[in-house]
């Protein structure tokens, strides 16, 4: 799984146009514009329509209300948002112990998954099986999260089983690699229908 997917995955939702942000966000980011340029030689009769335009703009927003769907949306992207500095937290030290596993590195890796990797990744799975999504659809995605991190988690702990000992055992750690990957693909499947689902509930423009 690459490293710190989930924070992407949130960040890209509020670039993309989505609405976690609060509704008068954009109103604001007007009379920003505006007043980034209230130096140059602006007509009194354009600054008073710029004025008009965000205060009009902002009314707008005020009265767009998001649909059901949209809320719950935005309530399941504020929980899973709680859990990414546990999740990336777990994967970046796992990753900075480099790719292969060998008598010189297995100390290390066991101290990390050991008091690090496996403890943050257990929160994480534990936060997920709480996430209790009301739409039927939303759910049905959010349960290849639960299962690809479920399997992600007993990965880590055949890893750690495999560098127990003084030596590496190869076969164990062959099984943990096949439960990560496992993970990644139920991972993948959650990526790639979490936007598609936003778009169709109108989450994203």
């Amino acid at each position: 799984m690459k490293n710190s997917w989930m924070i992407s995955l949130i960040t890209s939702f509020v670039l993309l146009g989505g609405v976690l942000l609060s509704p008068t966000t954009s109103a604001n980011a007007a009379k920003e514009a505006t007043s980034t340029y209230s130096d140059q030689s602006y007509s009194e009769e354009e600054s008073e329509f710029s004025e008009d335009f965000a205060d009009d703009l902002e009314l707008d927003d005020a009265e767009q209300e998001l649909t059901k769907d949209q809320k719950d949306f935005k309530k399941y992207l504020e929980q899973i948002s709680r859990l990414v500095p546990y999740e990336s937290k777990a994967v970046d030290t796992l990753g900075s112990v480099g790719g292969e596993v060998n008598s010189t590195n297995r100390k290390s890796m066991y101290l990390k998954l050991t008091n690090t990797v496996i403890p943050n990744y257990t929160k994480t799975v534990s936060m997920l099986k709480q996430i209790k999504p009301s739409n039927p659809e939303l759910k049905k995605i959010h349960a290849y999260y639960v299962k690809g991190s479920y399997l992600q988690l007993e990965g880590y702990l055949l890893y750690k089983q495999a560098v127990s000992k003084n030596k590496v055992n190869s076969k164990i750690l062959q099984q943990g690699r096949a439960k990560v990957r496992a993970a990644g693909v139920l991972l993948d499947q959650y990526e790639q229908q979490i936007y598609p689902y936003a778009r169709n509930i109108g989450y994203l423009h």
